[in-house]
């Protein structure tokens, strides 16, 4: 059966010495000291190894059940849920007004992390309802905030976005749901939505949909869509729940992984909905919620890499197999133990260098959302948004990689269901797909985010890895050889990759999106590149200053050694590909296929 234990260790050396959050002035940072952050994430890591983690496997095995039009969700979740509210932490960064802990973004993400890892699609429940409340907190009118966000921001209500028809999945602009408008200023809404996560459940008294639909007369494609809050129970005039709304369930979807999230055909027919912000603006609005959620994704990827690499680094340990080729290092037993063989430690380090690599471009991202939210700062909000695809489409790539890898440090046993490790897989498939497929990812990042605001913030990229680099360099030759220059090296392939598209793009915008996959990873792997540079920096700086703790500090900087010399370089492959352009990539007619 798999473990799993939160690294709260490795998040307080990120928060503290790597981020530095004490030096940062950002509004609600000053009172986030150590031992602050120490008792929340130590709790929270409680919660996801005795609460969550044994729950994961009861829900993929057990799953979700849909009968008579009730839909339960597996074994121990819902008590599990109420702990999870007791606690508050449904509405641990949302603001007090609504019931909430008005805690940072950067804390949400860090404890968020450990209940991913524990139980994914459990999580999803509070995750969703985390980005509608977030929507509604920032298009709603003040009547719409008061009447939904006090129970959605406690999980008394949960939450869904509702985006995809079985016609359309990215392109919203063929959507067919309709909006007719009514007398009393509501809105009937009618049609069917397909892939609803959380859509309905025995989790919470009330269900509150966020739905895309167009109003009739509206604009053509996607400038028509508006966005509805559409209750599952209708709440009257006082805050009590009244009589069942129009929407039901379909279905609940038969999926690969995640099986103890109900996922939804949901049906709408003349339901009543609020109009949710302006008409005809309904992406604006379900982009608030869209955009937090790519970063909540990011996240899962990089969760569930985290707990099937621990699980495969306890394999690792207790598997006797084979005898290391230098000499016998376990003369008692009947073979080594799997964790001597180079190959399982290339392996074990491809794990290890990304998900603290990941983790820590993960909170910087959190920490660049406080920094824009806060203390209303458009650089930071800038640099976020052309940061958003690369963090979910990169980090849910890499992850699903890392949870193949993980299977693999088992052989046979990984294949084999009682051992859990596929789990970890099959829930990683569906971050790679859901919240934006992460070929449009790529898309939205080489066709709008680099040229957004005239390239001005990826510039600024540039400039704050150039910053770096002369800051960090001055530590000493051995530090700059080891970490600095790789750095410098592949940030100028990213350079490169960039001048490519502006020399070429023009002429043939297929030489951008036939290259923007690649961009999107040689920009991943340039992240964590500098996400690990400045691991290394303060590393090294806790050595010099003569640390207790010195074999913590000696392993990042050799796991940091690793990924600059490992995996840093795949930016000059991605760098080739790019540079070959679209001709290989569409030199088929499509009957060749």
């Amino acid at each position: 059966m798999p473990r799993y234990t939160a690294p709260t260790q490795d998040v307080q050396f990120l928060l503290h010495e790597v981020l530095k959050i004490a030096d940062r002035d950002i509004p609600g940072y000053s009172e986030l000291d150590s031992e602050f952050t120490s008792a929340v994430l130590e709790e929270a890591g409680k919660i996801a190894s005795q609460v969550l983690q044994p729950l994961n496997s009861v829900g993929d095995q057990g799953g979700c059940k849909y009968e008579n039009g009730v839909v339960t969700t597996p074994t121990g979740f819902k008590d599990a849920f109420e702990q999870m509210k007791d606690g508050g932490w449904p509405g641990l960064d949302m603001p007090e007004e609504f019931g909430g802990q008005n805690m940072p973004y950067l804390m949400g993400t860090a404890v968020g992390e450990f209940f991913s890892a524990a139980n994914q699609a459990f999580t999803m429940y509070q995750g969703l309802t985390h980005g509608a409340a977030s929507a509604i907190l920032a298009h709603g009118t003040d009547a719409q905030k008061a009447t939904y966000l006090p129970n959605m921001v406690s999980c008394a209500w949960t939450g869904t976005m509702n985006l995809t028809e079985p016609h359309c999945g990215t392109d919203l602009g063929l959507m067919r749901t309709k909006a007719e408008p009514q007398e009393d200023g509501s809105y009937k809404i009618t049609g069917q939505k397909i892939f609803i996560s959380a859509g309905d459940h025995d989790l919470a008294d009330n269900v509150i949909h966020l739905v895309l639909a167009k109003i009739p007369g509206g604009p053509e494609g996607i400038k028509g869509v508006s966005l509805f809050i559409v209750p599952k129970i209708m709440v009257d005039e006082d805050g009590a729940l009244g009589t069942r709304n129009a929407v039901s369930v379909g279905k609940i979807e038969e999926k690969m992984g995640i099986h103890g999230n109900s996922t939804c055909v949901m049906n709408y027919d003349g339901a009543t909905g609020y109009l949710l912000g302006q008409q005809h603006k309904g992406m604006r609005a379900m982009f608030t919620m869209m955009n937090e959620a790519r970063l909540g994704v990011a996240m899962q990827g990089l969760a569930q890499a985290e707990a099937a690499y621990q699980n495969a680094v306890d394999y690792a340990k207790d598997r006797l197999q084979g005898r290391d080729v230098t000499g016998v290092k376990n003369p008692d037993g009947p073979a080594d133990p799997l964790i001597v063989h180079p190959d399982i430690r290339r392996n074990l380090m491809a794990q290890k260098s990304f998900t603290e690599g990941a983790r820590a471009f993960m909170l910087w991202g959190a920490l660049l959302i406080d920094q824009s939210h806060r203390s209303n700062d458009a650089e930071a909000e800038g640099l976020i948004s052309l940061l958003t695809p690369i963090l979910k489409g990169f980090l849910t790539d890499k992850g699903y990689d890392m949870t193949v890898q993980a299977q693999q440090i088992y052989g046979g046993h990984g294949y084999i269901e009682e051992w859990g490790m596929s789990q970890f897989t099959r829930d990683a498939r569906i971050t790679m797909i859901y919240e934006g497929a992460n070929g449009v990812q790529a898309l939205d990042l080489v066709g709008r985010k680099l040229a957004q605001d005239g390239g001005k913030h990826v510039m600024g990229f540039f400039e704050l890895v150039k910053s770096f680099c002369n800051e960090a360099g001055e530590i000493s030759e051995g530090f700059k050889t080891q970490f600095i220059d790789p750095l410098k090296a592949a940030s100028k392939d990213l350079q490169a990759a960039g001048m490519y598209f502006m020399q070429n793009g023009m002429k043939n915008p297929n030489h951008a999106l036939a290259g923007s996959y690649d961009f999107m990873h040689l920009f991943g792997h340039v992240c964590l590149g500098l996400m690990w540079a400045d691991i290394a920096k303060a590393s090294q700086k806790a050595l010099d200053s003569g640390t207790g703790d010195a074999a913590f500090y000696e392993t990042k900087l050799a796991t940091a050694r690793y990924y600059m010399s490992r995996e840093l370089p795949a930016t000059a492959l991605h760098l080739a590909r790019i540079q070959s352009g679209a001709d290989p990539v569409m030199a088929l007619d499509p009957d060749a296929f």
